[in-house]
């Protein structure tokens, strides 16, 4: 008897599920509908060593990297890069409601790190400078913004790096497994030649 995931994951499994595109979605999307004959071409929704890392790579960089229309985004650059459509929109999950708890901090840290700034506090920082003023406050915003647009773009990067070597590796490694099962039935006959009846 299998036994039900607990709620949350459950209510994640089918946010997830329902935010998920199909070929059916991005090809109604009225934003997409102009490079619909593109991005339905058959080539950017087949699985193959190439595609697929691609897909995945541009997906975690427009998830993490893009503030808005990752979906859009990810499947527009997908037709110039010859990725797979499905996987590239589809990846851009990483970046959702549940994952931005963790995300906003450490692309705020990562920038940051980055700018010199990792062991300085930017609020009392500008609040030592300027007092409590709207131009001190603007200061504090802008710097904020800054590290964290400036932490994303490298956690896109890395992601989408990371992303494209390990799905490589997996798919190699399946591709390797695959070829080693063909080899351990068997070689297989040249020209269907059977044996030779008397």
């Amino acid at each position: 008897m299998t036994t039900p995931p607990p709620p949350f994951f459950a209510r994640a499994g089918t946010w997830l599920h329902g935010h998920l595109p199909t070929r059916e979605t991005i090809a109604a999307n009225r934003w997409l509908a102009p490079f619909a004959p593109h991005l339905l071409n058959n080539g950017l929704w087949r699985l193959n060593r190439r595609s697929v890392p691609r897909g995945v790579a541009l997906g975690l960089f427009a998830g993490l990297a893009v503030p808005f229309a990752h979906t859009i985004i990810a499947a527009l650059l997908a037709i110039p890069l010859r990725a797979n459509v499905l996987i590239a929109a589809g990846t851009t999950v990483v970046s959702n409601p549940i994952t931005w708890i963790v995300i906003f901090p450490l692309e705020r840290s990562i920038g940051r790190f980055l700018i010199g700034l990792n062991h300085i506090n930017p609020a009392v920082h500008v609040a030592a400078q300027a007092g409590s003023s709207v131009h001190g406050w603007l200061s504090v915003v802008l710097k904020t913004s800054g590290e964290i647009a400036l932490g994303s773009v490298v956690l896109a990067i890395a992601a989408g790096v990371v992303g494209y070597v390990l799905v490589s590796l997996i798919w190699r490694f399946r591709m390797a497994r695959k070829w080693r099962g063909r080899h351990d039935r068997g070689p297989i006959m040249a020209g269907g030649a059977g044996p030779k009846n008397g």
